[in-house]
């Protein structure tokens, strides 16, 4: 009898052409509310695949008794109460380290768009004001000092970039990694890094862990990078912190709120560059988080062995990989 799949976001096509292929599988959808609530009061659902807007909490498993697999086209989990799948033997599926080098790569891109003041020497082009460039102000990464908030695999690439650019590296982490960059306690990084770049998970030790005392430690001129989760930083306190020209810019892939007001007063800022939580989304990583993830969810409900790792809640299940 063919199992069901309930998607809750859209997938990359090719990933998709495997899912439509699999003729043991039944693929539903439950993009809105009303289309989510249709699949559940008719079908019984073996696995759910989202991304990372698609909430799975425990109201929704109290829905699905017969759910097997939670999937995730992506690394994070804020989305997923994994907590709640486990205590229920659900298995929990992402794409570990699948987004490492896009993320770091974005991330190099954020820094120096701020420190080569790249996005208004490019306006003042495009606006016909070349003669703006007399009163141009950038500097260059090379001889700074970048701190490091999480030397995991992303840290770790933002390490490797940030040293060929002539970069000191310095990071603060759960524990001392085996790498070759100074490791320190927190106050150090932020009162000596010129730039400081975040690569932690949210978790309830890390939310708002660059609060408003964090932040006076910094440098005045410090820029702040966020590619990991909007609310390990205090928004609030950043933006006064910004206003009060305490700080010398922040650029940042993540928010605490997705998307933001309009009228929020952290984009009005000269020196605030934000990008749309597009950092994943370059077309090869994209297409391999969703391939992976769906090859993985297959696998799994067929009885088979998915990739190593893929299962974040194995060792918690106490179950063979499979």
């Amino acid at each position: 009898m063919p199992k069901n799949i309930l998607l809750l976001e859209t997938v990359a096509e090719e990933a998709m052409n495997v899912l439509e292929s699999a003729k043991d599988m039944n693929i539903l959808t439950g993009f809105d509310e009303s289309s989510l609530q249709k699949q559940l009061s008719e079908n019984q659902i073996d696995a759910i695949i989202t991304r990372g807007k698609g909430q799975v909490r425990a109201s929704l498993m109290d829905a699905l008794p017969n759910l097997k697999v939670i999937s995730r086209c992506g690394v994070g989990l804020d989305n997923i109460d994994v907590a709640e799948a486990t205590k229920r033997g659900i298995k929990v599926v992402n794409a570990p380290n699948s987004n490492a080098n896009t993320i770091a790569e974005h991330t190099l891109s954020l820094l120096l768009v701020l420190q080569r003041n790249l996005y208004n020497a490019i306006t003042m082009v495009k606006e016909d004001r070349w003669q703006d460039r007399a009163g141009y102000v950038g500097d260059e990464l090379h001889g700074k000092t970048l701190g490091i908030l999480g030397m995991g695999n992303i840290g770790t690439k933002v390490a490797k970039l940030a040293d060929a650019f002539g970069m000191k590296v310095v990071y603060w982490s759960h524990k001392k990694e085996d790498v070759p960059y100074a490791f320190t306690d927190l106050d150090t990084v932020l009162k000596t890094s010129d730039a400081i770049s975040i690569h932690l998970p949210l978790t309830p030790e890390t939310e708002n862990l660059i609060d408003a005392s964090a932040l006076e430690k910094m440098k005045p001129t410090a820029l702040l990078i966020n590619t990991a989760r909007g609310k390990i930083i205090d928004q609030k306190a950043l933006t006064e912190s910004l206003y009060a020209n305490q700080l010398g810019g922040f650029a940042a892939d993540v928010l605490s709120e997705e998307p933001p007001h309009k009228n929020d007063p952290l984009l009005k800022l000269p020196n605030t560059y934000i990008t749309a939580h597009v950092g994943s989304l370059t077309k090869t990583t994209y297409d391999f988080m969703c391939l992976s993830t769906v090859e993985n969810t297959l696998a799994i409900l067929r009885g088979e062995a998915p990739a190593n790792n893929c299962i974040y809640n194995l060792k918690e299940l106490n179950e063979p990989n499979r």
